[in-house]
């Protein structure tokens, strides 16, 4: 009998994995894992394929046949794991970090083998009240105030989302949860403030609202691409005199591509002036808050209406995992909680239903690997390591101011750097199109030489419309070391490229 037929012939029975076997295919599987992450340095960031390589490696069709789970790893081995892009890889810098540490990588093992369904107490107790001490524990971690309750969701676009969908329903009278928004002529067009260096996302809420991209109404900022309040309130004031029905304000702590940081204490004041809710993203910035001679940068939010960290982003947590803090957690029940009565149930006490706080009626349990990580690294060993991100950007600031012919475009105020290079032939020439056209060519090609290397990875984006390159720290397997190679293959970039 040949290896597949036993293989069949033991399914025979249409039972899972037996324990045993499970056992050694996940002894096979923790040492592969712990061996991708020991030689993690040795792979390039970026695998040499184009698109279509793996793809046309595997059958068109599904095997009819049960396959050996060792031919199945096998696989995995020779075409799944050489051929990513290695987020976990220290030299990974490019866009924000998104790093699963070791007890993070364990606790989403744990909650895959339960497999629980966090829905409501009653079908997941131990996996609720792990969410809601979890959460807890972050608010105290951020230095928020007792009054902020929260869940996990995916993303912070679905975060922004649901803070946005419980804006609309606090709009007294409004009642778009039951009545929509079609049809409805009496009512002004609704209207959410930003910056113009808020996030996609808030757009993208807008759109699933029914708020629509017109609604959306970005503020210009200041010199440090934060949003300037002043044009705030008058913005606010025009919209209502042209009949918009104003509702939400989103500020960010921690923008996209330059991590500024909106004035909070100011913003908050208009939305409270003008009755207006207010969201903070802090979907990369708000792990800063853990480093308590930080938290001077978060003033303010704690004045928000809902706030969103990203644990996934610069907390060592497997992705995916955003945090949702809220203020009134009854506004969320109200505007999401629809429960059917299959889902209706008696219990003594209190706990969180969370899916009536939602769009999601099955919840995968996030807050398990979290629960573990901050018991593994504690409070200080998660401040000390976001501390010393920080610190490793401000020495990488330094070497780019220091530098002739490199400037930075943006401050530091977290762990992202941005920067370009500008040769002096061309510097002073802002103004000049045909010389900014040929610095964005020059400092793109400087991006693609670096990346080239497989030894370093870097995003880029544009501030002011120039081409700028950001260099983004936030992995704890992540030195010094590190940190030098980058700075060495950009000045090595920039020479070949300015030569060349």
């Amino acid at each position: 009998m040949t290896d597949a037929s036993r293989l069949h012939e033991a399914q025979r029975g249409l039972g899972d994995m037996s324990p045993a076997d499970f056992r050694d295919a996940g002894a096979r599987v923790v040492d592969q894992v712990a061996s991708y992450l020991a030689r993690l340095e040795t792979l390039p960031i970026l695998p040499p394929i184009q698109p279509g390589d793996i793809r046309r490696q595997f059958p068109s069709g599904p095997p009819l046949a049960p396959e050996p789970i060792e031919q199945i790893l096998d696989d995995y081995s020779r075409l799944i794991e050489p051929n990513i892009t290695h987020w976990q890889h220290p030299g990974f810098m490019a866009y924000f970090a998104s790093v699963a540490s070791g007890p993070g990588i364990l606790g989403e093992w744990l909650a895959a083998g339960l497999n629980s369904n966090v829905m409501f107490w009653r079908n997941a107790p131990a996996s609720t009240e792990v969410e809601e001490v979890t959460v807890d524990w972050l608010r105290q971690l951020f230095g928020l105030p007792a009054v902020f309750d929260g869940m996990f969701t995916d993303t912070a676009s679905v975060s922004s989302l649901l803070a946005v969908v419980a804006a609309r329903h606090a709009v007294p009278g409004l009642d778009a949860r039951d009545e929509g928004l079609a049809g409805r002529p009496e009512l002004g067009r609704l209207r959410i403030y930003c910056s113009t260096e808020t996030h996609s996302s808030v757009e993208k809420a807008a759109i699933v609202a029914g708020v629509g991209r017109a609604g959306v109404r970005r503020v210009p900022v200041d010199d440090d691409f934060r949003m300037r309040p002043e044009l705030l309130a008058e913005a606010i004031r025009e919209d209502r005199a042209a009949g918009w029905l104003p509702f939400c304000v989103v500020a960010t702590i921690g923008t996209t591509s330059s991590t500024s940081i909106d004035p909070v204490p100011a913003i908050a004041a208009i939305c409270r002036e003008e009755r207006l809710w207010l969201h903070v993203d802090a979907a990369y910035g708000g792990a800063a808050a853990v480093v308590p001679e930080m938290r001077p940068l978060f003033e303010g939010w704690e004045l928000a209406d809902s706030i969103v960290v990203n644990p996934h982003k610069w907390l060592f947590t497997p992705f995916d995992a955003s945090l949702l803090l809220f203020r009134s957690p009854e506004v969320f029940r109200d505007a999401f909680s629809l429960v059917p009565e299959y889902l209706r149930v008696k219990r003594e006490g209190e706990a969180h239903d969370y899916h009536e706080y939602g769009i999601q009626l099955g919840r995968r349990f996030r807050a398990l690997k979290l629960w573990m990580l901050i018991r593994y690294f504690g409070a200080d060993g998660l401040a000390a390591r976001v501390r010393e991100h920080c610190r490793m950007a401000q020495e990488l600031s330094g070497w780019v101011d220091a530098e002739p012919g490199f400037e930075r475009v943006a401050p530091t105020p977290f762990s992202t750097v941005c920067l370009r290079h500008v040769p002096a032939e061309l510097a002073g020439r802002e103004e000049d199109a045909d010389a900014q056209q040929k610095i964005d060519a020059l400092n793109e090609a400087i991006l693609e030489r670096v990346n080239r290397s497989g030894q370093i990875f870097l995003s880029h984006t544009r501030l002011r419309g120039r081409y700028t390159i950001r260099v983004t720290l936030g992995n704890p397997r992540q030195t010094m070391e590190h940190v030098h190679r980058c700075w060495t293959l950009l000045k090595e970039a920039a020479s070949s490229a300015s030569s060349g």
